[in-house]
């Protein structure tokens, strides 16, 4: 694997490593390391930085939901004129165009469980492109971008007596 793309992955498992702390990582000068983040930048290959909150642990009582929809794309326009309308809306933070019986899959900032209601049927199903929707309310993350949420603390091991 080239250094660039070691770079990149291990800027994806952890943004807030540094550089030096790369370069030191991977044999690499520190000059070259942050030559290469801030080339990766310019050209829009890292796109941002982002922390990964548990909110379970917080007495936030907003939900997360994913928006599957089915949509009918018009005749030389294709699905990213549709993708355009939708990602423009505040209330969503990703949005996938995906194969199998939907054609996206739109993940809603968290919200009470209302708006997130009232945003799928005032906003989205009113689009004329817009056939199905399926909306899903995450109940639990287990798992998000690599980070696993809850451990489990207890040892299993088996104790051993003379």
């Amino acid at each position: 694997m080239e250094h660039k793309e070691k770079i990149l992955r291990l800027l994806e498992t952890n943004s807030k490593l540094e550089a030096r702390e790369i370069a030191i990582m991977l044999g690499l000068k520190e000059a070259e390391v942050q030559a290469s983040i801030e080339n990766f930048e310019q050209q829009r290959i890292i796109c941002g930085y982002h922390t990964l909150v548990n909110w379970d642990k917080t007495d936030d009582q907003d939900v997360s939901a994913i928006i599957e929809l089915k949509v009918n794309p018009q005749r030389g326009q294709g699905f990213d004129r549709i993708a355009d309308k939708i990602y423009q809306f505040p209330e969503v933070e990703a949005m996938y165009l995906m194969s199998g019986g939907f054609d996206f899959m739109v993940e809603l900032k968290k919200a009470p469980m209302k708006e997130i209601a009232n945003f799928v049927s005032s906003r989205l199903s009113i689009i004329e492109e817009v056939q199905a929707t399926a909306t899903h309310i995450i109940l639990k993350k287990y798992k998000d971008h690599g980070t696993i949420f809850e451990k489990d603390q207890k040892d299993h091991r088996m104790v051993i007596t003379p």
